[in-house]
């Protein structure tokens, strides 16, 4: 009688690669409907250092805005919505994806950081909201009433509390009016601590920070003087380092920075010429600035793709993984331009006007204890689709 055939070993990886050299850089949407294959993924994949780390092998992708077009008529009346969509310029399909879909026109992003999202919301009364995009938690920011915000400067992680805090700028009531920039922590009891600083609603121009060597960044410009404003988010305190000599002011786009692999970039339009000027601070303690781009600006090619060209263009410059984007958007339509000037790519959305902004997103599962501490906490929901 023949001796039946043994039965081969199962060639499987160890556990240790599965988990942290695979599950460890699939998306983050990838991720959580591998966790349904069974308990052993689920269990290693909850744990917070396993979070963290697959936080931070997520690419830092721009965030496009998608804006309803006002009077559009839709086939189906459930598709009017406005979008916040993240582009990445190297998948092979979906490069614009979406991220949140909200059930109100008047809602906006004010801030970014480590995968949150400041949220805006106009209705009969104004509302500000933190969100996780990813896991659709939200929580409304109770501001306390006698403090009336004018802008939100900029978001950040306070390294020595480990505390995620917004940087205001307002005017507070109590115990006197005094306009100035404060200081609000998330999840506490949401008091406001003035620090001193600039007049950002007066001479100084803030716009989107740029996050380098734990920093919050921005170009101030006013007549007298062209600066890059410089907060600390350790110490919590203001500086000012030089920018480059440059063009400054343009019709259609602003001059302004950005980062770079934890890098200062910077850019200045020349609208006379249409040509961008694109320098690196490559010494940071020294403020040795370094011009490595002079890109002409494809008109003529998105003349032959759009027809037109005025002053209704907007764009900006983002750095991702060490590539450089500058992203034009024109007409309800966005345009990836490369370095040498070129036009990658072109997206169009139906029935929405899309924008680019200079927030960035890197998705993240990291749970956060202040959500259970904010009145409302919620998971999906208003103001989410």
């Amino acid at each position: 009688m023949a001796m039946a055939e043994a039965t081969p070993p199962r060639r499987c990886l160890p556990e240790e690669i599965v988990v942290w050299e695979i599950l460890v850089r699939l998306p983050a949407k990838s991720l959580l409907r591998c966790r349904a294959v069974c308990c052993a993924w689920r269990r290693a994949t909850s744990t917070r250092d396993f979070l963290l780390s697959h936080h931070g092998r997520q690419p830092t992708l721009p965030i496009v805005w998608g804006e309803t077009v006002s009077g559009f008529k839709y086939d189906d009346a459930s598709a009017c919505y406005d979008e916040l969509l993240a582009l990445d310029h190297r998948a092979a399909d979906a490069k614009l994806q979406s991220v949140a879909r909200f059930d109100e026109s008047c809602c906006y992003y004010m801030a970014s950081c480590d995968g949150l999202l400041i949220l805006y919301k106009l209705g009969l009364t104004e509302t500000f909201f933190i969100c996780n995009p990813v896991t659709r938690e939200h929580a409304p920011l109770w501001i306390p009433g006698d403090f009336g915000i004018s802008n939100v400067l900029g978001m950040y992680l306070h390294r020595p509390s480990g505390e995620y805090r917004l940087l205001l700028h307002g005017r507070s009531h109590m115990p006197k009016a005094t306009i100035g920039c404060y200081v609000f922590v998330l999840g506490s009891n949401q008091q406001l601590r003035y620090i001193e600083g600039p007049d950002a609603a007066g001479a100084l121009q803030f716009d989107t920070p740029a996050l380098a060597c734990h920093s919050l960044h921005w170009y101030a410009t006013n007549e007298r003087r062209l600066a890059i404003l410089v907060f600390d988010t350790t110490t919590e305190s203001f500086r000012e380092m030089h920018a480059p000599a440059g063009p400054t002011k343009s019709s259609i786009f602003e001059s302004s920075i950005f980062e770079m692999d934890d890098k200062l970039g910077f850019y200045g339009y020349n609208d006379a010429n249409k040509v961008l000027d694109m320098w690196v601070l490559q010494n940071y303690e020294g403020e040795v600035w370094v011009r490595q781009y002079n890109i002409n600006l494809p008109v003529e090619e998105i003349l032959g793709l759009y027809g037109c060209w005025n002053d209704d263009s907007y764009g900006s410059v983002v750095s991702v993984d060490g590539d450089v984007l500058l992203l034009v958007s024109h007409g309800g339509w966005l345009f990836y331009v490369d370095t040498d000037g070129k036009v990658v790519d072109n997206f169009h959305r139906y029935g929405q006007q899309i924008y680019a902004s200079y927030f960035r997103l890197k998705q993240t599962l990291v749970p956060h204890n202040f959500f259970t501490t904010l009145e409302d906490h919620a998971a999906n929901g208003s103001p989410f689709l």
